[in-house]
C-alpha cells in the first residue's frame, strides 16, 4: 500500500480511537439495546472492556496476513458507523450533538470512503 494511503488509514483509525474516548465521555452505551438499561457504572465498565478486546483484535489483524481484508472491513465499518450516527441524531439519549463530536464522526466516514476508493483502485 502506498505510504499516503497508509497514513490516511492510520489517521482515520486514530479518529476512531478518539471518537471512542469521546463515546465514553458521552455515555454512548445508553444508545445500545443491551447496555442502555444497566446502571451507568456497570454499563461503562462493560462498554470499556469490550473496547479493550476490540482494539486487540483490530491491531492483531492489522499486523497479520489478513491486513488487506481488515482495511476493507474497517473502512466499511467507519462508513456505516457515520451513517448510523447521522440516523441517530435525534435520539433523546444521543450526546454527540456538538461540533467536536461531529468533527470526529463524519470525517471518519468520508475519509474511509476516500481510502476505500483509492485502496480498491491501486
Amino acid at each position: 500500500m502506498p505510504d499516503l494511503l497508509l497514513i490516511l488509514f492510520l489517521f482515520n483509525l486514530a479518529l476512531f480511537l478518539l471518537h471512542e474516548m469521546d463515546a465514553i465521555r458521552r455515555s454512548e452505551w445508553r444508545l445500545f439495546i443491551v447496555l442502555k438499561d444497566l446502571e451507568d457504572s456497570k454499563a461503562y465498565q462493560i462498554f470499556t472492556i469490550i473496547h479493550l478486546f476490540l482494539y486487540v483484535i483490530i491491531l492483531t489483524l492489522l499486523f497479520s496476513q489478513y491486513q488487506t481484508i481488515t482495511f476493507w472491513v474497517l473502512d466499511i465499518f467507519f462508513i456505516i458507523h457515520a451513517i448510523l450516527h447521522l440516523l441517530f441524531e435525534r435520539h433523546p439519549r444521543n450526546e454527540f450533538k456538538n461540533t467536536f463530536s461531529r468533527a470526529i464522526i463524519y470525517p471518519m466516514g468520508m475519509l474511509a470512503a476516500i481510502h476505500l476508493f483509492f485502496f480498491i483502485n491501486v
